[in-house]
C-alpha cells in the first residue's frame, strides 16, 4: 500500500486527537447566541485565566479574530502600525481596510521578526487634522516569515511601554502564541501581560479542527461581541468547537516541544545537503524555511510532492511546518526523500 505524503505545508492540516473527537461528541451544548452554551463559557473562562485577561470570545477563524480586534480598537479612518512581513498585512485579504476602513502603516520587520522601537516611535502620529490617528501597534508572535522566531517578553515590554506612553494600544496576533511560550520556556503570561488584547488559534499547532479566540479586558470583549455579531461570527451550538479547544488547552500545549524538536531534526537533515540553504540552521519553534539554490521554489515543491513530501512555497523559500500527526520517524523519512530528490547518496 502506497504511503500517504508527509504533509509539512502547515500546522493547519492537523486532525483532531481521539480525545478531542470524544469530547466533541459528548459536549454539553446550548445556544451560544443567547450565552447558553456551557462548553463555550467554560473554554472562554479557561483561556482568559490562562493568558491573564478579563475575558475572551470564541471565533470561527484567526482572520476573523484579528478583524474583530481591530474593529474594536479602531474607528474608521484610524491607523495601525504593523510589520510588512506579517500575516495581518499580507494574507488577510486587506480586511482591515476593506471592511473596517482602517489604514495599515506597514513597517519593515527585522530578520528576527521584531520592528525597530525607533521606527515605531517615529511612526506614531502626532495630533494633526491631516493625519490618520494611530490607534494600535500590531505584533505577530511567533513571526511566521522570520522562520517561527518568538518575540521575547523583554521586547514585548519595550513595545508596550512605547505604545502606552503615546496612548496607543498594543495588539498581538498570537496565532502560534503557545509555540512562542514553549520555545522561550516561559509561562505564556510573560508574553501576554505586555499586550492590551490578543488572539491565538486552536486550529494550528493545538490541532483543533476549527476556531480561534480573542482575549482582553471586559470592556474590550463587550464591544468585541458586537463586532463578532456584525461579521457573522456569532455561532449557536458552538460547544462542539469549544470542546476540542478545551482538550487542546489541557493536553496539546506541552507536546508542542515535540514539534520543535522535529523541526530541529528536519533542519539538521537538510543542513548538510549540497545546494540547500536554510533561513535558520536551528529553528526555535516548528517552522523551517529552506531552498535549493539552483532551482525555482515552485519546481522544487512539485518535485518533493511527487516524491512524497508536501511543502509550501512562500516567496523565495519553501516552508515546512512540523505538527501533531508527524512524528520523528516521518521526519527521518522526509529527509531520506529530500536526499533522493537531490540525488545525495
Amino acid at each position: 500500500m502506497e504511503r500517504p505524503p508527509i504533509d509539512l505545508r502547515s500546522d493547519t492540516v492537523t486532525l483532531p486527537s481521539p480525545a478531542m473527537r470524544k469530547a466533541m461528541y459528548e459536549a454539553e451544548l446550548g445556544d451560544d447566541g443567547y450565552g447558553e452554551d456551557k462548553t463555550v463559557a467554560r473554554l472562554q473562562e479557561m483561556v482568559a485565566e490562562r493568558v491573564g485577561k478579563d475575558a475572551a470570545i470564541l471565533t470561527p477563524s484567526g482572520c476573523m479574530a484579528n478583524l474583530i480586534a481591530l474593529l474594536t480598537l479602531c474607528e474608521r479612518g484610524c491607523e495601525v502600525l504593523l510589520g510588512r512581513d506579517t500575516d495581518m498585512y499580507l494574507w488577510e485579504a486587506g480586511a482591515m481596510s476593506a471592511v473596517g476602513g482602517i489604514y495599515p502603516n506597514p513597517l519593515p520587520n527585522e530578520p528576527d521578526g521584531t520592528i525597530s522601537l525607533e521606527l515605531l516611535k517615529a511612526n506614531i502620529r502626532q495630533p494633526d487634522v491631516h493625519f490618520p490617528r494611530t490607534r494600535a501597534i500590531c505584533l505577530e508572535n511567533t513571526n511566521n516569515l522570520s522562520g517561527g522566531l518568538p518575540l521575547t517578553p523583554t521586547y514585548m515590554a519595550s513595545v508596550h511601554a512605547t505604545a502606552s506612553s503615546r496612548g496607543v494600544a498594543l495588539y498581538l496576533d498570537g496565532a502560534r502564541l503557545f509555540n512562542a511560550a514553549v520555545g522561550l520556556k516561559v509561562d505564556v503570561r510573560e508574553i501576554t501581560t505586555h499586550v492590551d488584547a490578543l488572539m491565538f488559534c486552536f486550529s494550528k499547532g493545538l490541532s483543533c479542527p476549527v476556531g480561534s479566540i480573542v482575549c482582553g479586558s471586559q470592556a474590550f470583549i463587550d464591544e468585541a461581541l458586537r463586532q463578532r455579531k456584525m461579521l457573522g461570527g456569532q455561532m449557536r451550538q458552538a460547544g462542539i468547537i469549544a470542546a476540542a479547544a478545551i482538550v487542546a488547552m489541557q493536553e496539546m500545549i506541552d507536546r508542542l516541544e515535540e514539534d520543535h524538536e522535529n523541526a530541529r531534526l528536519l533542519a539538521e537533515g537538510l543542513r548538510d545537503l549540497p545546494g540547500i540553504e536554510l533561513k535558520h540552521t536551528s529553528p526555535s519553534t516548528n517552522i523551517v524555511f529552506f531552498r535549493a539554490r539552483a532551482k525555482d521554489v515552485n519546481e522544487t515543491s512539485r518535485e518533493l510532492e511527487a516524491a512524497g513530501v508536501r511543502t509550501l512555497p512562500m516567496g523565495e523559500w519553501l516552508r515546512a511546518v512540523t505538527h501533531y500527526g508527524i512524528d520523528s520517524r516521518e521526519i527521518v523519512r522526509a529527509v531520506k526523500i529530500f536526499r533522493s530528490v537531490w540525488s545525495v547518496p
